[in-house]
């Protein structure tokens, strides 16, 4: 199985095992990550799933097959905490090419 590592809000790191096939808010949200809810159900109608992407990893997430949309970049602008490499996690799907992959929940402390 792989895995995906979450940066909290308090800078601290948070490992967890990725079922593939299944989306990042949907791993998130089952983790009880407190700032993930998924209220639309990953309908894409809301911005509760909104994370950002370790700049190291975003082009890799869109090789995987998760483009950003401009659907997807519209409800973004719902959301805070905005960066470059923010995304809903509704819409990347987790697979083997993203074992490892590192994501930031909205407000988190990083230095990227």
């Amino acid at each position: 199985m792989s895995s995906i590592t979450v940066i909290e809000q308090d800078g601290s790191e948070r490992k967890l095992e990725a079922q593939e096939g299944w989306s990042l808010m949907e791993i998130l949200r089952d983790a009880d990550v407190e700032e993930i809810e998924g209220v639309c159900g990953g309908s894409m109608a809301c911005a509760t799933c909104h994370m950002v992407v370790h700049p190291d990893w975003a082009a890799r997430v869109e090789a995987a097959g998760n483009e950003k949309t401009s659907e997807e970049d519209d409800m973004l602008d719902m959301a805070h905490d905005v960066r470059e490499t923010s995304r809903l996690g509704c819409q990347i799907r987790m697979s083997d090419d993203l074992d490892g992959l590192v994501v930031a929940v909205p407000g988190a402390k990083t230095d990227w």
